[in-house]
C-alpha cells in the first residue's frame, strides 16, 4: 500500500494539506503514530509530518494563560516549564524513555485522545483549553470536553491541535500513577491535582479509568469547601478518606490486561489520598 508523505513547512500550508487531505495523519514527536506502524495496526493513506513548522515548537504568555505549541516536546515542559506548570511536568517526567521526552510532545498525547494519556490528567485539573485549527478558523475547545470516547475526540477531520493552553499554577500541584514501574509503561490508572488558593478551588484529573480521562468533580467540590484555605491548618480529620472515596466513584474503570476495575479503585483512591497530602503539606510550608 502506498502512502504518501506531506512536509508542510508553515502553519497555513499544513492546514491547507489537512483540509485537502483530511485522512492525512498529523505526526509531530512520532511516538505513538510510529508503533502503530511498525506493529501494522494502522495503514492511513497519508502522514501528514509538522516537525518543520516553527510556531508549533513555541510556547509563551497568552493573556492569563501560558499557550503551548503542539510540537513542544515532554522535555522542554520539564526543563522550561517545571516551575509554572508543575503537575505537567510531574506528568512529563513518568513519560516513556529520555529519548520520548525529547520527541513526544503533548499535542500528539491530545491527538492520540487515550485514556491512559500521562498528560490528560494535568491538562484535567489545570482547566486547560485545547486549540484547534483548520482553513475555516480557530477554536478553544476546555479539555474536559475535549474527549468524547476512547481514542476519539471532537476534532474535526479537517482539523489540527494548534496548542493547548493552561494558566500557570496558582498553588502546589500533584500527578501519581500506578504501573509496572514509573515510566516506559502505560499506566494501570493515574491521578492529577491541582490547589488554586486564590479561588478556593481543587482541580482534579483521572487517567486511565474510565473510557476518557475525567475529572472528580464531587471529591473536588468537598474538598475546596473544607480545606482550611485561611489558616493554613492541617487537614481536616477525615477529609482524605473522603476525597479518596469520591474519586474512586468518580471513575468507570474496566478488567484488562494491566489491571481489575476493583483494583483500579481501590488505587485510585490511595492516589487520591497521598495526592491532596502532598499538595496540602507544600501549601502549608510555603503559604
Amino acid at each position: 500500500m502506498t502512502v504518501d508523505f506531506h512536509q508542510p513547512s508553515t502553519w497555513d500550508d499544513a492546514l491547507a494539506v489537512k483540509a485537502a487531505h483530511p485522512d492525512a495523519v498529523p505526526v509531530a514527536g512520532g511516538t505513538d503514530v510510529m508503533v502503530e506502524l511498525n506493529f501494522d495496526r494502522r495503514r492511513p493513506p497519508a502522514l501528514l509530518d509538522l516537525g518543520r513548522v516553527t510556531e508549533l515548537a513555541q510556547w509563551g504568555q497568552d493573556g492569563a494563560h501560558l499557550r503551548l505549541g503542539a510540537g513542544v516536546s515532554y522535555r522542554r515542559i520539564i526543563d522550561e516549564l517545571g516551575s509554572r506548570l508543575p503537575g505537567l511536568a510531574l506528568a512529563a517526567r513518568t513519560v516513556g524513555s529520555a529519548q520520548i521526552r525529547n520527541r513526544g510532545t503533548v499535542g500528539g498525547n491530545l491527538g492520540s485522545a487515550s485514556p491512559a494519556g500521562d498528560a490528560h490528567p494535568p491538562l484535567l485539573a489545570g482547566d486547560a483549553l485545547v486549540e484547534l485549527a483548520s482553513v475555516r478558523g480557530t477554536r478553544r475547545v476546555p479539555v474536559r470536553e475535549f474527549f468524547t470516547g476512547p481514542k476519539r475526540s471532537v476534532l474535526a477531520p479537517d482539523e489540527l491541535i494548534a496548542a493547548v493552553l493552561v494558566e500557570p499554577a496558582a498553588g502546589a500541584q500533584q500527578f501519581a500513577k500506578v504501573g509496572t514501574r514509573t515510566a516506559m509503561v502505560i499506566a494501570v490508572c493515574s491521578f492529577a491535582l491541582a490547589l488554586d488558593p486564590v479561588r478556593r478551588k481543587v482541580g482534579t484529573g483521572i487517567g486511565s479509568a474510565a473510557p476518557t480521562p475525567v475529572r472528580a468533580t464531587a471529591a473536588a467540590a468537598l474538598a475546596g469547601a473544607e480545606l482550611p484555605w485561611d489558616s493554613g491548618a492541617a487537614l481536616p480529620a477525615g477529609l482524605a478518606q473522603r476525597f479518596g472515596e469520591l474519586v474512586a466513584g468518580a471513575a468507570a474503570p474496566i478488567d484488562d490486561v494491566r489491571g481489575t476495575a476493583a483494583y483500579r479503585r481501590q488505587a485510585l483512591a490511595v492516589l487520591a489520598r497521598r495526592t491532596l497530602t502532598w499538595a496540602w503539606e507544600e501549601y502549608t510550608r510555603c503559604g
